[in-house]
């Protein structure tokens, strides 16, 4: 990134902090909605240098977000790549996928809960429930459009057909999967917070909802400002592993191009 491309950036981000700074100085009611520099001080002193609140709350919250999202990596990366290689199989269950992921996760809580308990392995399917969908279609689309003559040619060539799935369908069909895993991130992490809010004893949504019913509302708010900090964290860290495993994809663009 450039140096005006990151001036750029802080400037937006300073005038943003600014705006909230003097509009809660000038809202009428300051104790629902708190300066910046106040909500900053209480995330600085309740989650930022407090070791009890990283053992107590964000790691038990980072490892349910991860193992779900993981879990629901490798399940939408395996069938949607199933689905992708073959067409009739994509039409026979296109309709009941279209069902599914029409379904809002948070109304299977209940459920989950019947059948999972109220530990960290219901949060996990709840979050992998609903993360699992845009990688799935992702995936799906992205192996779907693998180049033709690309499969072509390794048939000529009687390449092994898990070696062309491999090094051609799965390399072709990335960008596609990448754009899936952080678009599941972000959905990771609202339904973190919404599986910590129900039949739970820790966690940063357990911590929220705590705040909010003792009208602590520095508290909320630095609580919210925590969850943001957290999914820009995650997800410049898969944009930094995606960097990483498709510099190929965009040096090949470039020339290209």
């Amino acid at each position: 990134m450039t140096a005006r491309g990151l001036g750029l950036r802080l400037s937006v981000l300073l005038g943003l902090i600014a705006a909230w700074q003097v509009a809660a100085t000038l809202a009428a009611s300051p104790a629902l909605w708190p300066p910046f520099t106040t909500v900053a001080g209480r995330l600085w002193e309740a989650w930022i240098t407090d070791p009890a609140a990283w053992v107590e709350s964000i790691a038990p919250s980072l490892g349910r977000l991860l193992a779900g999202w993981a879990g629901a990596a490798v399940v939408g990366i395996a069938a949607g790549t199933l689905i992708g290689l073959n067409r009739t199989v994509r039409d026979y269950l296109d309709p009941a996928m279209a069902f599914l992921r029409a379904i809002p996760p948070p109304v299977l809580l209940p459920l989950f809960i019947v059948l999972l308990g109220i530990g960290d392995a219901m949060k996990a399917a709840l979050i992998g429930f609903g993360a699992v969908w845009p990688i799935l279609l992702n995936t799906a689309d992205g192996v779907g459009s693998v180049e033709p003559l690309h499969r072509d040619t390794a048939r000529a060539f009687r390449v092994p057909r898990w070696t062309v799935l491999w090094r051609i369908v799965l390399p072709s069909a990335a960008p596609r999967i990448f754009a899936g895993l952080r678009l599941a991130m972000g959905i990771a992490v609202i339904l973190m917070v919404i599986a910590e809010m129900v039949a739970t004893l820790d966690g940063v949504g357990f911590e929220l909802v705590q705040a909010q019913r003792s009208f602590r509302m520095v508290d909320v708010w630095a609580t919210i400002l925590l969850l943001g900090l957290m999914g820009y964290g995650l997800n410049a860290a898969l944009a930094l592993v995606e960097r990483r495993v498709l510099g190929w994809h965009r040096g090949a663009t470039a020339t290209a191009t």
